[in-house]
């Protein structure tokens, strides 16, 4: 459901993500684009609540097509803006997170696929709790940080550690989930243990360069299979050179480049749901990053949109 006239001024009209109807009771959607605007689980540098509005204005210079892959996923599915998330107590994270996965629970039981931008890196946790109710799924994570870690300063939940808690509330199976660009500086040489311990594959940066993109996407493959997948990017697992708005920068990241063409390898994925995250305006007056991530968002588009064609098919094959 893209603009229908796209002839509009791009600068015209109410900001939606990438110029869709706006589709609050998700009716006849097949794809929901979904804002997070919460950074309550923030260690550090505030400012991701204000991520989905300022990736709104900057995705109004989406087009319809792929140029690289020749998508048109407002071809394939009905896609929407469905609004943002408001929890209903921003000042408490517990209470945040059961609003959120509330959102995404009715958004799956209407049938459609969400793709969210946030926000902090914790709203994953409660997405997951909603998508992953029939059983763990594959993680694919684009992070600079394995955010699998303890508690912090009397809180266990923070956007340092939504992927723990999710292995432990069996929302994703660990030997089917892979952290890719992780680097920077650690608390303790052990800090990510847990990431190894349970099986995650974990590509740090320098094994990242070494293998290329091409040798990144075997390894996903190679990870996660044909299980279901969950897509999750925090926008820090670039250089700040192409992303400087965001909360916990490390320098020696992907290159954007590099980081649209991990997307696009995806394409053959059977993808549940998706996100970006970590996207802070304040820290960017420029506006790149949020444009960053909302170029990063078309691309998980493109693949939902494929993923959920491919389903779509093989379900009306089935009542054949």
């Amino acid at each position: 459901m893209p603009n229908p006239n796209q002839t509009l001024p791009r600068y015209s009209g109410i900001a939606t993500f990438m110029r869709c109807d706006y589709v609050p009771d998700l009716q006849d959607v097949d794809i929901a684009l979904v804002g997070v605007p919460f950074d309550g689980g923030v260690t550090n540098r505030t400012g991701t609540r204000h991520g989905p509005r300022e990736i709104r204005n900057q995705s109004s210079l989406m087009r319809i097509i792929n140029q690289a892959t020749g998508v048109a996923p407002f071809e394939l599915c009905r896609v929407a803006d469905v609004g943002d998330v408001l929890p209903d107590s921003p000042f408490e994270l517990v209470k945040a997170h059961q609003s959120i996965e509330l959102f995404f629970k009715q958004i799956k039981a209407s049938g459609a696929l969400p793709i969210a931008a946030g926000g902090d890196h914790s709203i994953s946790l409660p997405i997951l709790r909603a998508l992953a109710q029939d059983g763990p799924v594959a993680l694919i994570h684009f992070d600079a940080h394995c955010d699998t870690g303890d508690n912090y300063f009397g809180s266990k939940f923070h956007h340092g550690s939504p992927f723990k808690i999710a292995v432990e509330e069996n929302l994703i199976d660990p030997k089917r989930t892979i952290q890719i660009g992780i680097r920077g500086s650690l608390n303790d040489k052990d800090m990510w243990r847990f990431s190894h311990e349970t099986g995650m594959r974990v590509l740090y940066m320098d094994e990242c360069v070494e293998l290329g993109v091409e040798g990144i996407l075997q390894q996903i493959k190679q990870t996660i299979g044909d299980t279901p997948a969950y897509v999750t990017f925090d926008v820090d697992c670039l250089d700040p050179a192409f992303a400087p708005g965001t909360g916990t920068p490390e320098v020696g990241g992907f290159t954007s480049i590099e980081a649209l063409q991990l997307i696009r390898g995806l394409q053959d994925v059977n993808v549940i749901g998706a996100d970006v995250v970590e996207v802070s305006p304040p820290f960017d007056p420029t506006g790149n990053t949020a444009l960053v991530g909302a170029t990063i968002m078309f691309e998980l588009l493109c693949i939902a949109a494929q993923s959920r064609q491919r389903n779509t098919v093989a379900k009306e094959t089935c009542h054949v």
